[in-house]
This record gives structure tokens, C-alpha cells and sequence, in this order.
């Protein structure tokens, strides 16, 4: 009777002993931290300067840039093991304007495993299903809106500035959207022009404590990679114009750089 109350004792500290290591794997395994994405610009080497008449595009074109806001969604992280997690907080859409600090700064909510993390990527803008009218009613986001003519939804990104044009001052609306499809002048349809950028060099780890990295926008890299972008050759304004929205996209592979701060 003895030995099998023994047996017994020694069987439960056997099972607990289990219990207590699967517990403490579990934690182990669902250890977590908090990825925070702080956005930057720049010209080339320099610290981006608003409102100044001191920056020329491989076109030559002498300008300045007084206004930044974009959307980018569908950020997404991609493991060592080609397993790809898509951050769900605010849709996985956040929205920066340089006149507003406060969205400087993707706080994200999501607990992000901990481990190595060897690629980043994101949409530029918005998808067809993201992009609806109305989806915001509130500014800042509300002004983005695109006119329901050209296909409704929102702005990918406005960068409205001034560019010295027979040494005139001219106003320029760098304006990403949706495009048309034009039979005549009349639209027929709509292009989805949002792409999909995967930010080169941008691995990092993440541990419990979390981890912020900054994406930074070299603003003039809109205008020269792969492609050259003239500012007197497509004009102040390319809502309408797809084949300038077409330029915009390949430059904007080239456009964002990401470092661990």
C-alpha cells in the first residue's frame, strides 16, 4: 500500500514538474514587445527644410516643398522563416502629415513576437477594398479626399510646394491617387495606383523592451529614381494625368529607407 501511495506522490510531482515547464514554455513562446515607427524626411543627405526655395530634382528644377501628408497601409512584417504578419491596428493604415507631430509617431498597438524580423513592407497608399468614400469623416484624414469624378476615396499622398518655371514661382500639387481610364475625355474607368514597397535593409529584433525604428522619406527621390520626373514637362498638377501617376509609382520603390534608432 505503502509503494503505491509512493508511486502515486511521485507521479503528481511528475505531472506538476510537466505542467510547470509547458507553462513556462508558453510564456517563453508567447514572449512579446511593442513596435513603434517614427517618420523622418529628407533631400538626399540632408535633414528635409520646409518652405525653402534650395532643392533641384535630377530635371533641374529648383524647388521647395511646403506641405507632406500620405497614407501608407498594409504594413507587414516578415519573419526569417517567410512567414509574414500584418499589423491589425487602425486597419493597418496610418496616416502622417509633416505639419502634424502627433502623427510623426505609429505607436502600434499589436504584441509583435519576439524574434528577428529580416524585411519590412507596406502599401503606399490604399488598396481598392481600404480606399472608400466616406471611410473617414473627421479631419486630418477627411481632407485627403479624392474627387468621386476621378474615382473617389482618398489621396495617396499630397506634396504640394513651388518650382522656379521661367523664373516665375509656380505652384506644383504632386498628388497621388486612384487613376482613370479615359476614351476621349470621357473616364471609363479607374486604376488602382497604390504599390506595394518593400523597404530594403530594414531586419531588426524584436525583445521584450519593444522596438522603434524610423522610416525616413527622401523626398527628392520622387522625382529621379528609376525614372526623371520634370516638373516643366507634366505641370503644376497630375491627378488626371496616369502616366505621371505611373513615374510616381516606380520612383516610390526608391523613395523610403528604415534604420533602428
Amino acid at each position: 500500500m505503502k509503494k503505491v501511495r509512493l508511486k502515486n506522490v511521485i507521479l503528481l510531482v511528475i505531472i506538476s514538474c510537466l505542467i510547470v515547464m509547458t507553462s513556462c514554455n508558453k510564456k517563453r513562446d508567447e514572449s512579446s514587445g511593442k513596435l513603434t515607427i517614427k517618420f523622418s524626411f529628407s533631400v538626399d543627405n540632408e535633414n528635409f527644410q520646409q518652405d525653402t526655395l534650395k532643392y533641384r530634382n535630377a530635371a533641374d528644377n529648383l524647388y521647395e516643398v511646403n506641405e507632406i501628408k500620405f497614407f501608407i497601409s498594409d504594413f507587414t512584417l516578415h519573419t526569417s522563416d517567410n512567414q509574414s504578419i500584418t499589423i491589425k491596428d487602425n486597419n493597418s493604415i496610418h496616416y502622417t502629415d509633416y505639419d502634424l507631430p502627433k502623427t510623426l509617431t505609429w505607436a502600434i498597438s499589436d504584441e509583435i513576437a519576439v524574434g528577428t524580423y529580416k524585411t519590412i513592407s507596406f502599401r503606399f497608399g490604399l488598396s481598392d477594398e481600404k480606399n472608400k468614400t466616406y471611410y473617414y469623416v473627421n479631419p486630418p484624414e477627411s481632407n485627403m479626399s479624392w474627387p468621386d469624378a476621378l474615382g473617389g476615396g482618398y489621396h495617396y499622398m499630397m506634396i504640394n510646394g513651388k518650382w522656379l518655371k521661367n523664373n516665375i514661382l509656380t505652384p506644383f500639387n504632386f498628388h497621388l491617387g486612384r487613376g482613370q481610364q479615359y476614351d476621349g475625355e470621357n473616364i471609363t474607368g479607374f486604376i488602382d495606383n497604390s504599390f506595394v514597397v518593400t523597404v530594403p535593409a530594414s531586419s531588426f529584433t524584436m525583445d521584450e523592451n519593444g522596438v522603434t525604428l524610423t522610416l525616413n522619406m527622401n523626398i527628392n527621390n520622387w522625382f529621379c529614381t528609376p525614372e526623371i520626373f520634370d516638373f516643366n514637362h507634366f505641370g503644376g498638377a497630375i491627378m488626371t494625368n496616369q502616366t505621371a501617376q505611373e513615374v510616381a509609382r516606380a520612383n516610390g520603390q526608391n523613395v523610403f529607407s528604415i534604420k533602428k534608432n
